[in-house]
């Protein structure tokens, strides 16, 4: 066999997010700076589907088609099933690395079928990759079991250098999926907040990820309303650049798998106003660490703290905070622990 036909470490890539997609090619790039080859096989979107379950099961079957016909061109060591949902049909078992479980996600009837089909994947692994302590949690116990875990968070970085003068953008939320990032809840703190701050009236709160045809569409907003401007989606570059002028990322999630855009939020020297949410929220106890006054379910004194009264040394232990987060770290965990134990 060739070499070229051959390669270390096939990642299947659920992509369905810009999330994930960044997350498996941080992944890729860090097994190769530890020595090994990697290759991410990206599975093509399915048609759109009525209902979770069905739309779970399109991808599935996306991401089985991916990586069958890669594995007809090359023979890896290890396989790396991004998500629960990639590994659900896989034709041949792997590794899997996730943020968060259909266990803890699809609850009732929208995880009907994924559910136990998934705890047996999760039981026949050979190894799983939590994104986070809080993510393995969520998995079934007798998963959990055994020498077989390894978390392995995604880098956060900052994306460039602070701005010199005062930033000048009040609040920036993320609201791609804005119900379940609860934009609803966002935009009455935000109301009641600038209605609190007549004379502010450059505040603005910028609403990236959706456009304002679909969040006005959805009756989340009406148009020209006075302080609220909608972005939409960005490319990261852009959508970053904006977060490092912004002096306060918001958000209300109902439910929150990770929460890589608040670790990203952070980074860029923001701070993180946002409800308790349930679900493995990595940001979350950071964030109650550097400001507890921050996380709440009042978000409208929340937000108010936050612009009136910041902490001056927020975004310096912020900093701090994320080391474990860090590019080198994820590095040093792939070299280290990760790579031995797939190719052993």
């Amino acid at each position: 066999m060739t070499a070229a036909r051959t390669v270390d470490v096939l990642i299947v890539s659920l992509g369905s997010t810009e999330g994930l997609r960044a997350a498996d090619a941080e992944l890729a790039q860090s097994l190769c700076r530890a020595g090994a080859s990697a290759t991410v096989v990206q599975a093509t979107p399915p048609r759109g589907m009525r209902t979770v379950a069905l739309t779970d099961l399109g991808w599935a079957r996306a991401c089985r088609r991916a990586a069958r016909a890669e594995l007809d061109r090359r023979t890896p060591r290890a396989v790396i099933y991004s998500s629960t949902t990639a590994a659900l049909l896989w034709p041949r078992p792997g590794a899997i690395r996730f943020d968060a479980t259909s266990q803890g996600n699809r609850r009732g009837r929208h995880g009907l079928w994924q559910r136990p089909l998934e705890r047996r994947r999760l039981r026949q692994a050979p190894q799983l990759l939590p994104w986070s302590e809080r993510g393995l949690l969520e998995a079934p116990p007798a998963a959990r079991r055994g020498n077989r875990t390894l978390v392995l968070p995604v880098p956060v970085e900052s994306s460039g250098p602070m701005p010199g003068s005062a930033r000048d953008i009040a609040a920036i939320t993320y609201a791609a999926n804005p119900s379940k990032k609860g934009l609803d809840r966002v935009l009455e703190a935000w109301r009641a907040v600038r209605a609190d701050r007549p004379g502010d009236e450059a505040d603005e709160l910028l609403i990236a990820g959706a456009s304002a045809e679909e969040l006005q569409g959805a009756g989340f907003l009406v148009p020209g309303e006075e302080g609220i401007r909608v972005v939409g989606a960005l490319c990261a570059e852009e959508y970053r650049g904006l977060v490092r002028r912004a002096r306060v990322f918001v958000c209300a999630p109902r439910r929150e798998d990770y929460g890589i855009a608040q670790l990203e939020a952070l980074a860029d020297g923001a701070q993180l106003v946002t409800t308790p949410a349930p679900g493995p929220y990595a940001a979350l106890p950071i964030a109650r660490e550097l400001d507890a006054r921050l996380v709440s379910e009042d978000l409208r004194s929340a937000l108010r703290a936050a612009l009136e009264d910041p902490l001056t040394d927020y975004s310096t232990r912020a900093q701090e905070s994320l080391r474990p987060f860090s590019r080198q770290a994820a590095d040093r965990v792939v070299a280290e622990q990760l790579l031995p134990r797939l190719l052993s």
